[in-house]
């Protein structure tokens, strides 16, 4: 077998290319233990990239087994091979931290950043510095510690302004004015997005902006402000499949939260943008109609939602839909 020789011969590479499949055949626990102790030796073996890739598989593994810890370990057990040399270990905290961050731990994540934070400093790598201050902000936002998450951020911002960084500011600027909404300061994060949106910018940031821009919105009940600047974001987001998959799912879940709160006309009295917006995608065209006239007769009004939704075609579209048409949908997760 393919794998079986790929970790005889201590061939990362190909171990990470064949793994899954092997994974399929496993159908004990202790032929799955086994292997992770295997994974785990050749993992300290890899080099770079390839040991941090398998460390994340041997991760979630574990998760899978609830035993998430052990999974970290490994990232552990790579930074103290590295200890001896600065740069690898630096590299090696980032991933420690980040794979905390990953697995929804944010005070251990933090614990770690704060060791990098200290190598970076004492080595003058503002840049660094910087990604790891926003880093910090981003997992104490995560803690609901939005005064430290401010704090963080302001720095992070500060540097990237004084380094040039223009995309890693802008991203800054963003991140701030959602820490602001989220603290009940929506002016504070409206004017931070209104400096982001001034001009031209990148794609993924004006998306970004465009839906802290709407999230300001709907927290001031502003609901044709906030399907706007969702219908700009999605607009804009056409071209890139990634981004586009990100701004309809916000605006699902943005949907979702309006009809739970039964506020059918918000929904149906300002989603002709969206209806507007697509007017050559003849698909989504028919789907934002679809949940208009869904919206209404959640209302007891006159619609004519099977009409329109016989038009659609997509499955994925008609599931949302059904979501939102039954009468015992709720937005868990959302």
């Amino acid at each position: 077998m393919e794998f079986e020789k790929a970790l005889k011969r201590k061939d990362c590479e190909a171990v990470l290319e064949h793994l899954d499949d092997y994974l399929e055949e496993i159908e004990k626990e202790d032929e799955l233990r086994e292997l992770l102790r295997r994974l785990e030796d050749l993992a300290l073996e890899c080099e770079d990239e390839l040991a941090y890739e398998l460390a994340h598989e041997i991760a979630h593994i574990y998760a899978h087994l609830d035993e998430i810890e052990k999974g970290i370990e490994v990232y552990k057990k790579i930074a103290e091979k590295y200890r001896e040399s600065e740069e690898k270990y630096s590299e090696a905290l980032y991933y420690l931290a980040d794979a905390y961050e990953h697995f929804g731990l944010p005070e251990k994540a933090i614990e770690v950043y704060e060791k990098l934070l200290d190598l970076e400093r004492k080595r003058g790598d503002k840049k660094e510095e910087a990604l790891t201050l926003a880093h910090m902000a981003v997992n104490y936002e995560e803690l609901g510690d939005l005064d430290r998450a401010i704090k963080f951020m302001k720095e992070a911002r500060e540097l990237f302004e004084e380094l040039g960084d223009e995309k890693n500011y802008l991203i800054s600027l963003i991140d701030l004015a959602h820490f602001y909404y989220e603290k009940g300061e929506d002016e504070k994060a409206e004017e931070l997005i209104k400096e982001v949106l001034k001009s031209p910018r990148d794609t993924d940031i004006e998306i970004n902006a465009r839906l802290i821009e709407a999230e300001v919105y709907a927290g001031r009940e502003d609901y044709k402000g906030a399907f706007k600047s969702l219908s700009l974001a999605l607009a804009k987001a056409e071209e890139n499949e990634e981004l586009f998959e990100f701004a309809f799912d916000t605006l699902i879940g943005f949907i979702k939260d309006l009809f739970n709160e039964k506020l059918y006309r918000e929904v149906y009295e300002n989603i002709d943008v969206l209806v507007n917006a697509f007017e050559e995608d003849k698909e989504l065209k028919n789907f934002f109609m679809a949940i208009r006239e869904l919206a209404k007769m959640k209302e007891g009004k006159e619609n004519k939602f099977e009409e329109v939704y016989s038009k659609i075609s997509n499955e994925s579209l008609r599931e949302i839909l059904e979501d939102l048409k039954s009468p015992t949908f709720l937005n868990i997760g959302i």
